[in-house]
């Protein structure tokens, strides 16, 4: 009975030696997260997200961001998915082709007044693709070297000058193979290393506008190009980072305290801005906040036992000055891990999602906004 009790003792002392100093990839900084809001007040819950029309994607996953696009009077939507295909689908038929193939994981799409489709590809960097389909690098490191490691949301100014994020300069999509784990990682580690990045095509450089950022994610021109909109996933905010004049350099926050974590940022015909939310704020981040010790402990425990998405559906609609607009929600989850919406100007709202196999879309015209 003795040697029972003394190897029960030992696996116990390997187990709180295990949880307590076995090495982890992250360094966590301390932070105090604000108390969640819940879906209250201005957040009140809804089920307008609910029962949304589908286009099956027939085995590509994760549509993460999508993109309109006219051709000969016809609304088609290209959308990024895990795989690293693009895929252009007819809003009328549904029907979609393989438009291009990035080889990594595309993820932000916006069209050049070239007619390039812009790609910022977590694995690969920023990425231009010809309308025939062919893949050029447009950059993967900063004009001092830094390499870009996370590639994730981009908007192009009147001007062609192209702004991204560069989500983590600590973990690397592909580095770490998977763009959600990298992201947990860098969300566990909170250690502001995100950035956001301008690529010049006339010069051909890339360079750094604003570090600082937890987890720098989507990305939205304001009006005129005087400043960008910058999703902060790990503070559960939206930046307004101002380019010119005497504020060049300045930030501010436009929305603050959401209830989940921001990610997508887009911009609507009506001047507006639609933001999606992955998953609802998770306890057990806001609570370990402010114990880096135990966010370590976290991290060597079985991956089942570490942070996730929930399930909860949700997309808000906000002005220039942070007003909502609207805000849907589907409580129950069932198109998950909503990244964006964009109004494609053909009576749909897209929504995106980061692991869903279909497109999710409902109906929307400005009465619908109207009469919200």
């Amino acid at each position: 009975m003795k040697f029972i009790f003394r190897g029960v003792g030992l696996i116990v002392l390997a187990v709180i030696a295990y949880l307590a100093i076995w090495p982890v990839p992250i360094k966590p900084v301390a932070w105090e997260a604000p108390i969640a809001p819940g879906y209250t007040g201005k957040w009140a819950a809804n089920t307008d997200l609910e029962n949304l029309s589908t286009i099956d994607l027939k085995g590509h996953l994760g549509p993460e961001d999508v993109v309109a696009r006219q051709i000969d009077g016809t609304t088609y939507i290209f959308a990024s998915t895990h795989d690293g295909a693009i895929l252009k689908i007819n809003g009328k038929t549904q029907a979609f082709t393989v438009f291009a193939e990035t080889g990594g994981r595309p993820l932000g799409l916006e069209f050049a007044a070239s007619g390039d489709l812009i790609v910022a590809d977590a694995m690969r960097g920023l990425l231009s693709v010809s309308p025939t389909g062919e893949v050029i690098l447009l950059t993967d490191q900063v004009s001092d070297g830094s390499p870009i490691l996370y590639a994730d949301d981009l908007d192009i100014a009147a001007d062609g000058r192209i702004f991204f994020s560069d989500a983590s300069t600590r973990f690397s999509a592909k580095k770490w193979r998977d763009t959600l784990g990298a992201s947990i990682l860098d969300l566990m580690e909170h250690s502001s290393n995100g950035r956001l990045l301008v690529f010049d095509p006339a010069t051909g450089k890339t360079t750094v506008v604003k570090t600082g950022f937890n987890f720098a994610n989507g990305i939205a021109m304001c009006p005129d190009d005087k400043c960008v909109f910058v999703a902060d996933t790990g503070t559960y905010s939206v930046w307004r980072v101002w380019l010119d004049g005497n504020v060049g350099g300045q930030v501010d926050q436009v929305l603050t305290n959401l209830p989940g974590f921001p990610d997508n940022l887009n911009r609507s015909p009506d001047g507006t801005y639609w933001l999606g939310l992955t998953s609802p704020r998770v306890d057990a981040i806001d609570k370990l906040s402010g114990k880096p010790f135990l966010r370590k402990v976290v991290m060597r425990l079985p991956n089942r036992f570490k942070p996730a998405p929930l399930p909860y559906g949700m997309v808000v609609n906000f002005g220039f000055d942070g007003h909502i607009l609207n805000q849907l929600q589907d409580p129950k989850g069932g198109y998950p891990t909503t990244t964006g919406a964009l109004d494609a100007g053909d009576g749909w709202l897209y929504i995106t999602s980061l692991s869903a196999g279909s497109l999710a879309r409902k109906g929307w015209s400005s009465s619908v906004a109207e009469a919200n």
